[in-house]
């Protein structure tokens, strides 16, 4: 059994002239991944590994969740995409030892991987929004037809 916690970045401010790569969290975005962080904490989930793309939003929303939940995480550069086929591409490399990986990134590609591989439609997964699927096997590499068994999405606990 493998589980996939994939988790949006907060919301970012476009307030600031810097690069997409630098952009950072809004007070809003802090707050919404607190609280989903939060929720994610009552569930009892904890991950074997987590990681998260490097760009500031990401990695931002990232340590958040890490100071509720307690562990560390790993930046990859690759989970910067926006497409989706990088963050598979890492997911399908992951040991098979790790039974519940997390994963920081961004839209569209996190909306397109979570309707690919699990049973639920998600027509945008909003910023903060975590879904966490299950899928019935022991190698990251075949993960298919996940079951999607938790959805978070900060406007259901505004």
């Amino acid at each position: 059994m493998k589980n996939l916690i994939i988790v949006r970045h907060g919301k970012s401010s476009w307030k600031y002239d810097v690069d997409d790569f630098y952009r950072p969290l809004k007070q809003r975005g802090e707050n919404d991944a607190q609280i989903i962080a939060q929720e994610l904490e009552k569930r009892g989930y904890s991950p074997d590994l987590v990681l998260s793309s490097d760009a500031v939003r990401a990695k931002t929303t990232a340590k958040i969740f890490s100071s509720v939940l307690n562990f560390d995480f790993k930046l990859n550069h690759s989970l910067y995409d926006f497409s989706g086929r990088q963050v598979l591409e890492v997911v399908h490399s992951c040991d098979n030892s790790i039974g519940t990986l997390m994963v920081f990134g961004h839209n569209y590609g996190l909306t397109s991987i979570i309707n690919t591989l699990g049973n639920k439609y998600i027509d945008n997964l909003p910023t903060s929004g975590l879904v966490v699927m299950s899928f019935e096997t022991d190698n990251w590499k075949s993960i298919q037809n996940g079951h999607t068994v938790l959805t978070l999405f900060p406007k259901n606990f505004r």
